[in-house]
């Protein structure tokens, strides 16, 4: 069975770090695009990041840009997404999803909710004071 689980959520205040995990079972994460989601109660869906199967192409929105990193270990089946300088407006259900298929090249990637099959079930984070 094909499953995504995010780990790493939490409190932390504004300005604080965390790193988000997304772990793959039943499948080999090496050929997928993998792209991070949250969303706030709400809100619409919103993609955060995104990283194409090589590894070589990465993909943020502006909102994030310069504080987000996302990374993946294929030795680990595992990706990575390290938040730093924290807002409250970051906080939200953060989800990991993976893509065989649908993204434009395997150094490219696109953070559309549609393109993406497998899914985790999130992760809440929650910027506060």
């Amino acid at each position: 069975q094909l499953q995504l689980e995010e780990s790493g959520g939490g409190l932390v205040q504004p300005g604080g770090s965390l790193r988000l995990s997304c772990a793959a079972s039943g499948f080999t994460l090496d050929y997928y695009a993998i792209a991070w989601f949250r969303q706030a109660p709400g809100k619409e869906r919103e993609g955060v990041s995104c990283i194409s199967s090589s590894g070589e192409g990465t993909n943020y929105p502006d909102s994030v840009k310069g504080r987000f990193t996302i990374s993946r270990d294929n030795a680990k089946n595992t990706v990575y997404l390290q938040m730093n300088s924290l807002k409250p407006e970051d906080t939200a259900v953060y989800s990991c999803a993976a893509d065989f298929k649908r993204q434009p090249t395997q150094d490219l990637c696109v953070m559309i909710d549609r393109f993406y099959d497998y899914w985790g079930q999130g992760t809440q984070v929650t910027v506060s004071a």
